[in-house]
């Protein structure tokens, strides 16, 4: 049963279970909606990079720290479509889209629905980031066949006014709204390690879990340091055993979501990576760099599947490039 009237006292009470009973609660779940060898792909370019006005103290691109990462401007559509041309020979089943803005001017849109339709078009799964959006700027994404669309809300509602201050917890979760209501799927997740409690991380998947529908896609990101923010002089290393029961948590209260690893791969070992999978997680990134951070080459992540006797998941194709087969 998929519920979404998960408490805070319920979710500590099976985060807190004995770690057997915990893993075989969420494995148990996770095969009940998902083939249990099987793990997602997905690849992501940064179409924009750097200077965001946010202030988002875990992150490389704001405008507000000295990070060392120079400024973009927006990426030519072609030479978007060519970078998922190469994701996809190697491996790729979505190609996601990210650029560094509070929001995406409208001047902009025709040049992010040619990137959704070209993407699409190769038949791959389409997913964007770009910072807030109006309801209007959700119907033209859409229309353009975008499938998914990413705003993470970072961490919990009580910690979140100790990573940013240029927009709420509140911002965050209007414009998830618009994308659900707006009918494009939504990847919603965050990022532990930030100088976080506990409480703090189980009341991130709480707030996901007790939305009016749960994300479809759920990223747990650890956060890669970052010299010149402020999240640098408080962050602290996630145990690993908190990752996995995080996971797991992650899995069973959003039985039917899509959990992914995501920023913080390289520095896991193979060991823990397989106790995520074995807990509920089942997508990746894919590909060297993620936005401006690594990623464990392909070649580590294909070993390491065949090693464990798992796949990559059969590639579904974007709904844009399904319209299209259509007419």
């Amino acid at each position: 049963m998929i519920r979404t009237d998960w408490t805070l006292d319920e979710a500590a009470a099976i985060h807190a279970l004995p770690f057997p009973d915990l893993i075989h609660q969420a494995q148990t779940l996770h095969r009940a909606h998902f083939d249990p060898t099987a793990i997602e792909t997905a690849s992501l370019l940064s179409i924009k990079t750097g200077g965001c006005p946010e202030d988002c103290g875990y992150c490389s691109q704001s405008a507000h720290y000295d990070t060392g990462v120079k400024a973009t401007k927006l990426m030519g559509a072609e030479e978007v479509i060519a970078a998922a041309k190469r994701a996809k020979d190697a491996g790729a089943q979505r190609f996601c889209m990210g650029a560094a803005w509070r929001s995406p001017k409208d001047r902009d849109m025709d040049k992010l629905t040619d990137m959704v339709r070209g993407v699409a078009d190769l038949g791959l799964e389409t997913c964007m980031t770009l910072g807030m959006l109006s309801p209007e700027q959700v119907t033209k994404l859409k229309e353009a066949g975008l499938d998914f669309y990413n705003h993470n809300i970072d961490t919990s509602p009580e910690y979140y006014a100790e990573i940013a201050s240029t927009r709420t917890m509140e911002d965050r979760l209007e414009t998830v709204e618009h994308v659900r209501k707006g009918g494009i799927k939504v990847c919603c997740g965050g990022i532990l390690g930030m100088g976080e409690a506990e409480a703090d991380r189980i009341s991130m998947l709480v707030t996901l879990a007790t939305l009016p529908s749960h994300p479809d896609s759920v990223p747990v990101n650890l956060w890669n340091a970052v010299k010149g923010v402020p999240v640098q002089g408080k962050s602290e290393k996630v145990d690993p055993f908190a990752l996995v029961r995080l996971v797991a948590l992650a899995r069973i209260l959003m039985p039917a979501s899509v959990v992914r690893l995501s920023a913080g791969r390289t520095g896991m070992s193979d060991e823990l990576q397989s106790l995520c999978f074995l807990a509920g997680a089942n997508s990746i990134f894919v590909g060297n760099q993620l936005l401006t951070t690594e990623n464990p080459a392909t070649w580590k992540d294909n070993d390491l599947l065949q090693r464990l006797g798992m796949h990559v998941a059969p590639a579904k194709p974007g709904s844009g490039s399904a319209k299209i087969a259509a007419q």
